[in-house]
């Protein structure tokens, strides 16, 4: 069997990934806060875990990985988007879930085994913050249960940070009924017009934290396999859910194996709304940007390097998709190719094994008299491992544009420039082309056309 070795974050070191039960192996990923469009950032961890997702089910059995990832459905975020545009927060969270699924599906991400919402689970998380307070790990304070830091002695060391620092670094709430600055809210007080239920300490609603440790130990368990997110949540989020879930359990170990994917950039800058580079899944789509063209461009850096995001990666993973797409025509699955699989094993090496494919696709190409029929299914079964050349993402390649005529008459004011040495016309009508999205290549045996990821016919009107 193939041997899976995982950077953990917890020990710092990458290891042989040891499932406690080979038949039921379990992970979970914290998932988003439901009141907004996903940004093309969050779909990172997203495509990470449903490759590891797709990897264990392959090694194991699809029967026998259980795969949870949660929607907070209850936070004043949403709160606050409810207030401002006057609308039942229960509307809000329906539709954000539903936007959410609809971006994840294009993105050909496998819905997880179990997707539990914050506002199912009040009982289970009330149960567990009355057995930590009765435990001596939290307090009531003002109609608030709080956690306290202290009583948890190995409190920082998923994020190797000593207490004092992360005091320092960071913006920690003030407040006269905290025993300690560090001490976070397990349980808050909810006022008029504030979603909220009835509690040992008042009507209030939870904290964030104890959001993810109460439903992952109802799914998964007191102990169970893997667990990870952006490195944005090592602190305080999963610092806290293992303090808080380690004090509750603590015949158990939480999560074994910890996975932290790095951040994204677009153009080589930070994404942010400030530089104007922020945008959603949902953007790219209705650009026409097809999801497999997005999930692949994600996938060729690997999690633990900033990934950034460039309209030219885009564009070649068009091209290569288009032509994957044209090599696989009529194979059938057989099983991937054993390099593939020791690739993904490896660390979840994505960009590793997408090179990989490249080689593969350049070999069956390279021979056109030979029928490369087993090879077609070995990629063809490699390239789905890394859900690429699904059927659920198929359709979009073949939505091609006649662009002959334009051809045409670029050739033919081409050919009449080469005669008067007046080239204004063609650069006009090319730069009008490539404004609609198309990809102009001229050379002495003609021009082609071909229409690019941002394709808009509408511009070509009135060229």
């Amino acid at each position: 069997m193939t041997t899976i070795r995982l950077q953990n974050t917890k020990t710092r070191k990458r290891e042989d990934f040891v499932p406690i039960d080979p038949q039921n192996v379990r992970m979970y990923l914290c998932g988003p806060t439901v009141y907004d469009r996903a940004h093309l950032g969050n779909s990172r961890n997203v495509l990470l875990f449903d490759v590891l997702f797709r990897l264990l089910r392959h090694i194991y059995g699809a029967d026998h990985v259980t795969y949870v990832r949660n929607f907070t459905d209850v936070d004043d975020k949403i709160n606050a988007r409810a207030a401002e545009t006057g609308r039942p927060i229960s509307d809000i969270t329906e539709e954000t879930v539903g936007w959410y699924h609809a971006d994840m599906d294009a993105l050909g991400a496998m819905r997880p085994t179990h997707e539990p919402r914050a506002t199912q689970y009040i009982p289970q998380m009330i149960a567990m913050i009355e057995d930590l307070i009765a435990k001596g790990h939290a307090y009531a304070a003002e109609g608030h249960a709080l956690f306290a830091v202290d009583s948890y002695a190995d409190y920082g060391a998923l994020s190797g940070r000593s207490v004092d620092d992360m005091i320092a670094g960071a913006r920690v709430e003030v407040a006269p009924y905290k025993r300690n600055p560090m001490d976070f809210v397990l349980w808050k007080p909810s006022g008029e017009g504030v979603p909220g239920w009835d509690s040992p300490w008042g009507y209030g609603r939870p904290g964030w934290h104890i959001e993810c440790s109460a439903m992952a130990h109802d799914l998964l368990g007191a102990t169970f396999d893997i667990h990870g997110g952006g490195n944005d949540l090592q602190f305080p989020h999963h610092e806290n859910e293992i303090a808080q879930s380690s004090c509750a359990c603590p015949e158990g170990e939480f999560a074994r194996y910890w996975i932290h994917n790095e951040m994204l950039q677009v153009e080589g800058k930070k994404m942010s709304k400030s530089l104007g580079n922020f945008f959603t899944i949902r953007d790219l789509l209705d650009q026409g940007i097809p999801g497999e063209v997005i999930r692949i461009v994600m996938l060729g850096t690997h999690y633990g390097k900033p990934m950034d995001w460039t309209a030219a990666k885009a564009a070649q993973a068009t091209k290569t998709l288009k032509a994957w797409r044209k090599l696989i025509k009529g194979a059938e699955e057989v099983g991937p190719d054993q390099e593939v699989v020791d690739l993904l094993a490896d660390d979840l090496n994505t960009a590793g094994a997408l090179m990989r494919l490249h080689a593969m696709a350049k070999e069956i190409a390279a021979n056109p008299q030979k029928d490369c029929h087993i090879e077609k299914a070995v990629f063809l079964s490699s390239a789905r491992l890394l859900g690429l050349l699904t059927e659920e993402l198929g359709g979009w390649d073949a939505a091609t544009v006649d662009l002959s005529a334009f051809a045409d008459k670029l050739g033919a004011l081409r050919a009449q420039a080469m005669e008067t040495k007046d080239f204004a016309a063609v650069d006009a009508m090319k730069s009008m082309l490539l404004g609609a999205g198309v990809e102009v290549r001229m050379s002495k045996t003609g021009v082609e056309l071909e229409a690019g990821p941002a394709f808009d016919a509408t511009k070509l009107e009135d060229v």
